[in-house]
């Protein structure tokens, strides 16, 4: 980290427990990411109601390159929260799930959903469990029935209107995730 973490509390005393209990949490986010360059961490107690105890609510301020986490824990009706140190789990939990989306999406892992295709059943062989679909550019996929719930299954017939992701298999191009479309859009009517 290139600045020195800073522990604030927020019209409260100075507590060391606290504040290094805040930085063993820091510790676990910078032992997750080289990246992180500051963090700013303010214990406060906003909602001081005396018939229903002290919540503290704990703002995780995490500064990285090109950006920055920001977790402001102040839940007023969460009880468990009349606790500092679950007050402040709470919070470093929060950053460390978005530090962690944050790292994913460096790296590039973030989960991007494959496109669903579109075609029709040409072909149906309910014995045997598997059909082939044409696609709008002419091409026939081979699916098989596991590709589609059982109900799916058993209402497919030709010229059924179907969504699909198109997958490479041991003999060429099959379909999973094979979907019946239903309503107006199975018909070619727009809605």
């Amino acid at each position: 980290m290139q600045t020195q973490p800073q522990i604030s509390f927020d019209d409260l005393p100075v507590d060391e427990a606290v504040r290094e209990a805040a930085l063993d949490h820091i510790a676990q986010l910078e032992r997750m990411s080289d990246q992180i360059t500051g963090c700013h961490v303010v214990v406060a107690q906003p909602h001081r109601h005396h018939r229903e105890g002290r919540l503290y609510s704990v703002r995780v301020d995490v500064v990285l390159p090109g950006g920055e986490i920001v977790v402001n824990r102040n839940h007023p009706l969460d009880h468990a929260h009349e606790d500092v140190f679950v007050a402040l789990r709470d919070s470093f939990d929060a950053a460390r799930r978005r530090l962690e989306d944050h790292v994913r999406h460096l790296r590039g892992a973030v989960k991007r959903h494959v496109p669903r295709a579109e075609g029709r059943v040409t072909q149906i062989f309910p014995l045997q469990g598997y059909g082939f679909i044409e696609t709008p550019d002419g091409r026939e996929i081979y699916f098989h029935r596991h590709a589609l719930s059982a109900a799916d299954f058993r209402a497919v017939d030709l010229g059924t209107r179907v969504h699909f992701v198109e997958e490479e298999g041991d003999e060429g191009p099959q379909a999973a995730h094979v979907e019946v479309v239903h309503g107006a859009a199975a018909r070619g009517e727009s809605p």
